[in-house]
């Protein structure tokens, strides 16, 4: 699994597809929740999420300033609703324009526009109150054309570039557990059979599928597929390419081994 790093550290992205470190988030800890809520000692729950966009060329109808349509997204990393940990994201385009700060306050958190230009967009995650009040930033490079610049464009087959990423929330309070803990685009641990979680409210459990965008979505038969089986493939692919390095400098430092104590042999006749 990507390795675990702090909140506060931005990450760059661009290639497809591409895990990213894993972001930790500490629960709220102001002391007025601190005395209405609980925290569950020695737990992390995990989110895992993509972010990205897609691209299509609009052919016929590309103009100078006006040759892609696109969308910029952040979603559950096999597309369920992210709605029951973030509470909205702002995606900052570029200056040129109109409203360059663009806030999606309901899932799904994506948005769409068209242009030419390619550019970095800082997105931001703002969460529930009972997640954190820490907002968690990432930085995607808006990709409009195919890696292969030479190969002709296609207005069927669009440009796809994902990160994977995962966000952990640490002692999560035990009221943000029960909320989450059968949603499908949250991994939780298994609690001891006699802890008991408090009741949750009616209006999460109407709320739990809004914003769903796993079967319906038009985009979907675009994304990227990742699961953890995908990642230790990726992983086990590494360390064997790593491993051939080594044996091949293994090899050369046995050469250069044997050709030292031949000259050594031949300085001591």
């Amino acid at each position: 699994m990507p390795q675990k790093n702090g909140v506060d550290q931005s990450d760059a992205s661009g290639s497809m597809p591409k895990s990213q470190r894993t972001k930790i988030i500490k629960s709220s800890d102001d002391s007025e929740k601190k005395s209405l809520a609980k925290k569950i000692k020695d737990t992390e729950i995990c989110v895992p999420i993509v972010y990205g966009n897609i691209a299509f060329w609009l052919g016929k109808k590309a103009s100078e300033y006006q040759s892609h349509k696109w969308t910029i997204y952040v979603r559950g990393s096999t597309n369920e609703d992210l709605g029951v940990v973030v509470k909205r994201v702002v995606f900052q385009l570029h200056s040129s324009f109109n409203n360059p700060t663009r806030i999606v306050d309901s899932p799904p958190f994506e948005l769409s526009e068209s242009g030419w230009g390619e550019f970095e967009i800082a997105i931001t995650l703002h969460f529930h109150s009972d997640v954190s009040d820490k907002p968690l930033h990432l930085y995607h490079h808006l990709k409009l054309y195919p890696e292969d610049e030479s190969g002709p464009l296609s207005a069927k087959k669009p440009v796809v570039v994902e990160s994977y990423d995962e966000i952990v929330i640490s002692e999560p309070f035990e009221s943000f557990f029960a909320r989450v803990q059968h949603h499908p685009a949250v991994l939780v641990p298994r609690l001891p059979a006699d802890f008991t979680l408090p009741p949750v409210p009616m209006e999460d459990i109407e709320n739990r599928n809004r914003g769903d965008t796993k079967d319906h979505h038009p985009l979907n038969q675009w994304f990227t597929k990742f699961s953890e089986a995908d990642e230790l493939l990726r992983l086990a692919a590494a360390r064997e390419q790593v491993q051939g390095h080594i044996a091949r400098l293994r090899r050369q430092l046995s050469l250069l081994d044997g050709q030292q104590q031949q000259l050594k042999a031949a300085s001591d006749m």
